[in-house]
């Protein structure tokens, strides 16, 4: 009896266990199958799996874990993405300031080379390695508000070397096209505007300029100092008066001119330099500062139709008048008077060795329409070119008030030159601005 009723129960017992081991691999299968489906993204459709009903409750769950996990890849992704970027932009950013900085160089080499010039750039500044007096002398200066000579332009440029290479090139190229041997193009006003732009002095041409018609032989010395040259000695072509007798007559309009009367020599020019009081110095009181005979050669800056020389002339003094031809022909009118023109602008190094000349004399020209820098480098150039005991007749210097203790006074005592005579008054001319002065100076290089 006893072995009969153990083996039913022993049976029975077996038959749980593999049920329970049974149910067991199915669930444990059935969850790894879903394991795999879940991280591999080949996630079944929860209708075609028969699952306990407690997988099915927790199946949520494990699917937000996998969307939780997908999402941080791609986040990883486009992070990853996005620094590749960043670092390709930052690659080409440091491209593009190489590029830039090599650009700005260029566009500043002309500077480097004339003074920009300049350049500024637009400010008169350069760009690169120049530094100290290079980078003053090489740079662009913007003229003083409130002064626009008759000069094309708001700027004055320092000229060194052959500027108009590299500054102008289009327009070097449209001077140097003409015909070789033949006639060269009428083109003074162009020219000159070159040579304003640091593009002085211009390169030669291999062309011959147009002769005056009718042109007859100047007059005798010394009657030729005062006599007015006829009309037939230059082209009139560029200017816009044609004829000395509308340069006189001009005289008589509103318009503006530089040196207005100039060129009517029995007018004011006759009285020039001959009385001496106050801010007009003669021209025997001036000499007379120095030994007789030892004043024989000079230069006049800016000397309009060539009268101080011309009185200069008449007391045994050869003086050389740089102009340019602003509103006229001054260099062929100081020419046809029988002395010596040299087309110059005030910003040109002058072209002589130093310690040779016995006066330099500058009226109106030298004054404060002049960038400072510019004026102290033409300041340092006169006392170069005067002999030791050299005199500078500073003529009529014009400046605002406040101008004259705070600038130029300092600025003509750093140069070294020795005070033989100095007026300072009021500007009252027609039209002169409030608060306006002229500075008459008669100064002496020192013998040591």
């Amino acid at each position: 009896m006893g072995s009969g009723e153990e083996y039913p129960k022993k049976k029975q017992g077996n038959n749980y266990d593999l049920w329970t081991i049974l149910k067991i691999f199915v669930l444990l299968v059935t969850t790894n199958l879903l394991t795999f489906f879940v991280f591999t993204g080949r996630t079944p459709s929860l209708m075609n799996l028969n699952l306990s009903e407690y997988t099915q409750q927790y199946l949520p769950s494990l699917w937000d874990f996998h969307s939780l996990l997908q999402e941080l890849n791609t986040t990883q992704l486009r992070l990853a993405t996005s620094d590749a970027r960043l670092a390709d932009l930052h690659r080409q950013l440091l491209s593009a300031n190489s590029l830039l900085q090599t650009l700005l160089s260029e566009l500043d080499r002309p500077r480097e080379m004339i003074g920009g010039s300049a350049a500024a750039d637009q400010d008169g500044a350069i760009a690169g390695n120049w530094s100290g007096e290079v980078k003053l002398v090489l740079g662009v200066h913007e003229l003083p508000l409130g002064h626009s000579p008759n000069i094309g332009g708001d700027r004055i440029y320092l000229p060194v070397g052959a500027a108009c290479a590299a500054a102008y090139a289009e327009e070097l190229k449209q001077y140097m096209g003409y015909e070789v041997g033949g006639v060269c193009p009428t083109d003074d006003a162009f020219a000159q505007r070159l040579m304003l732009r640091g593009c002085e002095p211009l390169p030669r041409r291999r062309c011959r300029p147009k002769s005056p018609a009718g042109y007859v032989e100047p007059a005798p010395m010394p009657g030729s100092l005062w006599a007015t040259p006829p009309d037939t000695s230059l082209n009139w072509d560029a200017y816009t008066c044609k004829s000395y007798k509308c340069l006189v007559d001009r005289v008589k309009t509103k318009d503006y001119y530089d040196c207005k009367d100039c060129f009517d020599l029995n007018g004011r020019e006759r009285r020039r330099w001959l009385s001496d009081a106050g801010l007009d110095y003669g021209i025997d009181a001036v000499l007379s500062t120095k030994p007789r005979g030892t004043v024989r050669i000079g230069l006049d800056i800016g000397g309009g139709s060539g009268t101080f020389a011309a009185r200069m002339k008449e007391r045994n003094v050869t003086i050389v008048t740089s102009t340019m031809n602003f509103d006229g022909p001054f260099n062929s009118f100081i020419a046809s008077r029988g002395l010596i023109p040299i087309h110059l602008s005030v910003s040109h190094r002058l072209p002589f060795f130093e310690n040779t000349l016995d006066i330099v004399h500058s009226m109106h020209v030298l004054s404060n329409w002049i960038p400072d820098a510019v004026l102290e480098l033409a300041l340092y150039d006169v006392y170069r070119v005067l002999r030791p005991g050299g005199l500078f007749w500073l003529d009529r210097f014009f400046c605002y008030g406040f101008q004259l203790n705070q600038t130029y006074v300092p600025m003509i005592e750093r140069v070294g030159f020795n005070k033989l005579r100095w007026n300072v008054g009021r500007k009252l001319d027609r039209g002169a601005q409030m608060n306006q002065w002229y500075l008459s100076a008669l100064l002496e290089k020192p013998m040591t």
